[in-house]
């Protein structure tokens, strides 16, 4: 008899239940008003999508993620900053959930993943700098990449 993980509530299916989560990801992903790269998140618990976000301006800021020269504007808000930060506003807790992100961390929103309490990330692209995945790892949370 197995022992129940909630890390990986789907037993033997876990995979196939990542890849349908990175996938709705991506989906969520172009909702995003940014040219440069669309990024979306889930944040999951006990089978259960928590929270959502991608990466866009703050509310009340005109959708326009660059500059007139193409580069990210400074206060573009990341997908898993806008999931993690939806959680905070609402009454459930990631405390040990589940964070699917299409694009890996960065090193600001790793720290951001180790408070809110995340244990594990999965992502299907690695972003150009690599320090945030060396974080994460770091502080013990799971990081699986997938491949799309």
């Amino acid at each position: 008899m197995s022992r129940y993980n909630p890390l990986h509530p789907y037993g033997d299916k876990q995979e196939q239940f990542d890849r349908r989560y990175l996938e709705m990801a991506g989906i969520w992903a172009r909702n995003s008003y940014c040219k440069r790269a669309q990024v979306g998140a889930l944040i999951v618990k006990e089978k259960m999508i928590i929270s959502d976000g991608y990466n866009g301006t703050p509310a009340g800021f005109e959708n326009v993620c660059e500059d007139k020269e193409g580069r990210t504007k400074p206060y573009v808000l990341h997908a898993e900053a806008n999931a993690i930060t939806k959680v905070a506003k609402s009454n459930n807790s990631s405390e040990g959930a589940t964070l699917y992100i299409t694009t890996s961390p960065c090193l600001e929103c790793a720290k951001l993943i180790i408070q809110s309490g995340i244990k594990r990330v999965v992502y299907s692209d690695n972003y150009r700098i690599k320090d945030g995945v060396d974080l994460l790892k770091r502080a013990g949370i799971e990081v699986i990449y997938l491949e799309r």
